[in-house]
């Protein structure tokens, strides 16, 4: 069961960072546009709207490899005084509380995109809805609970970290 657990939010971790190198290598394309535009005094219109809604899936899609490959920060200046159990237990409850802080970010903006939709707000040049952002910051924000919810029920059935493995090539 937890294979086929950890299967899936390796995929859908895969799925996120991949939207995240999309994310950024649209961030790139538009920096480098508008910059060379501005050279030639034709910035490219809208591409603040565009840097900052691409900056949401930059950011948020990458935030579940990060958990995956163990890339938070941490503080473990007394982890070597503690026994192993306390830090397996320290580990189990961060990921938990992780996995509830990250539910709570996509409740409240998939909250917030609700508002969006009902008072149909949009990006102030390009005109683009704010909701299609909010809802893929919402999914990808669970993608990352469920990821370290899995981490949890890992570290506490079988002792495994994921965090210590190899995930690609």
């Amino acid at each position: 069961m937890l294979a086929t657990l950890r299967k899936l939010a390796d995929g859908l971790t895969g799925l996120s960072a991949a939207l995240g190198v999309i994310g950024l290598l649209v961030e790139i394309v538009v920096i480098l546009v508008d910059v060379i535009g501005r050279a030639f005094g034709h910035p490219l219109f809208g591409s603040q709207d565009l840097v900052t809604m691409t900056m949401v899936i930059l950011v948020f899609g990458g935030m579940a490899l990060c958990d995956r490959q163990g890339g938070h920060i941490s503080v473990d200046l007394l982890e070597r005084n503690f026994p192993r159990i306390v830090n397996r237990a320290i580990d189990i409850g961060s990921a938990l509380l992780g996995a509830v802080i990250f539910v709570f970010i996509a409740w409240a903006i998939w909250e917030s995109a609700k508002l969006s939709r009902m008072l149909n707000l949009s990006t102030n040049l390009l005109q683009l809805p704010k909701a299609w952002f909010q809802w893929a910051l919402s999914a990808l924000a669970l993608v990352t609970a469920f990821g370290m919810a899995l981490r949890a029920a890992e570290l506490a059935l079988s002792g495994r970290d994921v965090r210590h493995e190899r995930t690609g090539p």
